[in-house]
């Protein structure tokens, strides 16, 4: 699932093509993925201009000059491009089928901006934009992690007293808002903090260290495009190349890349899901 790097690479590749951009048509395809689609959603967007692109956590937020915002969860497959196909052409990106192309938005300046979902994990919603805090999705959300409501106290402070792992307390989206399995994984090595230390046993000067490592992991892969895995797709249509930076993340029996250290990366499963780790630089 496309974590808050995958979903700030899509918003920032969209925005040339959105940004202020009016909505001349808007195609509906089908009438649900995750859960339906709101009530009238292609007549409330059509005509609509788009304000500005945001992001909340892993969500893509469209503000509409009418006080709505559209809120876009990519889920496990879905990929939103600036599609600039000519009608009748072959060649589509891997892993596209037009048959999964279930929202399309048309611009007035000739832009066309394809929401494409192979499993239909993903979701939209349209809610008032002043309230978009209050919205079911978002209102539990803790701080952005590049934001600064996140910092050392706020952390210490979340961790206080939980005897869960880090990596679990770090994917509570409300402790900190838009990490995933990737980047946990990687902050954690970054930072030599075990991922089954029970949180609320680390020491504040470790737990603090979390927040530059979790800052420069994000950011480091923002500007690489995110990490394709499976699905995820840049706005242009192109792979992210984060991946190829990964330090523990899918490196299962390879060494460790941490200066003199000898240990080779291994994989656990917590709550059902792969965590790569050193064990020994990692305590």
């Amino acid at each position: 699932m496309p974590e808050l790097p995958e979903v700030e690479t899509v918003r920032r590749g969209l925005t040339p093509a959105l940004a202020g951009a009016r909505l001349s048509r808007v195609e509906v395809n089908r009438p649900d993925l995750r859960w339906p689609f709101p009530e009238d959603m292609a007549a409330r967007l059509t005509g609509t201009a788009i304000t500005g692109l945001g992001r909340r956590s892993k969500y893509l937020l469209m503000h509409l000059d009418t006080g709505e915002t559209l809120i876009v969860h990519l889920g496990m497959s879905g990929r939103m491009v600036v599609d600039d196909r000519t009608p009748g052409a072959f060649h589509h990106p891997a892993g596209w089928l037009p048959q999964h192309d279930h929202v399309v938005f048309h611009t007035e300046a000739g832009a066309r901006v394809v929401f494409n979902d192979a499993r239909r994990f993903g979701a939209m919603d349209l809610w008032p934009t002043d309230d978009i805090e209050n919205h079911w999705l978002i209102a539990k959300l803790g701080p952005e992690p590049l934001g600064n409501a996140f910092h050392g106290d706020h952390l210490v402070q979340a961790f206080g007293g939980r005897k869960t792992s880090v990596k679990a307390a770090l994917l509570d989206q409300r402790v900190v808002a838009g990490l995933g399995n990737i980047y946990v994984s990687e902050a954690l090595h970054r930072a030599g903090i075990a991922p089954t230390r029970k949180a609320g046993r680390i020491a504040r000067p470790r737990v603090a260290a979390l927040v530059p490592a979790i800052r420069d992991v994000l950011t480091e892969a923002i500007a690489a495009g995110g990490s394709s895995l499976r699905d995820h797709r840049q706005a242009d249509g192109e792979l992210g190349y984060f991946q190829h930076s990964f330090r523990v993340y899918d490196r299962e029996g390879r060494p460790c890349p941490t200066p003199d250290c000898s240990g080779n990366i291994r994989r656990i499963v917590q709550s059902g899901r792969s965590t790569f780790h050193c064990p020994a630089c990692q305590r």
